[in-house]
């Protein structure tokens, strides 16, 4: 005779679970909304004719949808200069940090520099100075050089006032790759210089890519700087160039919003393609450094 096992029974059917609308969810969307509010109502406004921006009460969404406040930016006020002006200040600016950046960052980070404590506190406080307590000291070293109204000049003071940040950044995150992928390159005979760029490097890329969007978001938006030095209107950026639309008695709101639109997307393209890498390179190195 063969025992026969005892029927298991089915198990029983799993009903989808019911999604809650709890307190954080409502939060979180009223949150969301009042971030985006001040977005919308700025992108809206590019859209309207001067008498709609005007009008008594003013309307969410534009009667007569208009693309004159874009060709005013870029006719009459002629934003295209103070972009490219922007274009190639912040990207040099962005290139030298980095580059400085990375062996000053792979110095203090990976090998034994004495007095790497106070190097690493003063770059700190170097960082923290506001940019009001700089800006008549470069404005007299600029002037006795002859760099004023140049990109040079604007450059160079964006570099130095960048780097210690990206100093930061780039040490903690050297820090935080493990000491054997150096050793086994120095085994295979690899060079200091070679064992940075094959080795290094590759593994530091979202730390590169966070210092790179910080360096590029705080010269592409920086005013104070770029207004001391630079007085031509040949080689104004967009904050300085947007800041004197219009003249003394009129501000052509709409086309200030419009300006600022197009000078907004960037930020928002390096963001939303380098989210994940700034993440990574902001954590990195946290319990480290």
């Amino acid at each position: 005779m063969t025992a026969t096992l005892p029927a298991v029974p089915p198990p029983p059917a799993t009903r989808p679970r019911k999604r809650r609308i709890t307190g954080t969810h409502v939060g979180a969307v009223l949150i969301a909304l009042f971030v985006a509010a001040p977005l919308y109502w700025m992108v809206a406004t590019t859209f309207k004719s001067p008498a709609d921006i005007g009008s008594t009460p003013p309307s969410a969404v534009p009667t007569s949808p208009t693309f004159f406040n874009y060709r005013e930016a870029f006719g009459t006020y002629h934003f295209a200069t103070y972009i490219q002006n922007s274009v190639v200040v912040t990207l040099i600016t962005t290139v030298l940090v980095l580059a400085l950046g990375t062996f000053a960052g792979y110095a203090l980070g990976r090998l034994p520099v004495r007095g790497r404590g106070g190097i690493m506190t003063a770059l700190l406080m170097i960082s923290l100075f506001p940019g009001v307590a700089v800006a008549a000291p470069l404005y007299l070293l600029m002037r006795q050089i002859g760099w004023l109204n140049s990109d040079q000049g604007l450059i160079l003071a964006y570099t130095a006032l960048n780097l210690p940040f990206a100093i930061w950044i780039l040490r903690n995150y050297f820090m935080s790759i493990p000491k054997a992928m150096e050793e086994v390159a120095w085994v295979d005979g690899a060079s200091p210089v070679r064992t940075v760029t094959s080795v290094i490097l590759p593994q530091a890329l979202p730390g590169l890519f966070t210092a790179g969007v910080f360096t590029f978001t705080a010269c592409w938006t920086e005013f104070l700087i770029a207004l001391t030095l630079n007085n031509d209107d040949s080689h104004r950026t967009i904050p300085v160039g947007i800041a004197l639309f219009g003249g003394q008695y009129v501000t052509p709101y709409g086309t200030v919003y419009a300006a600022a639109v197009v000078a907004m997307l960037p930020i928002a393209l390096l963001v939303l393609v380098f989210r994940r890498a700034v993440v990574s390179g902001l954590t990195a190195g946290a319990v480290k450094g």
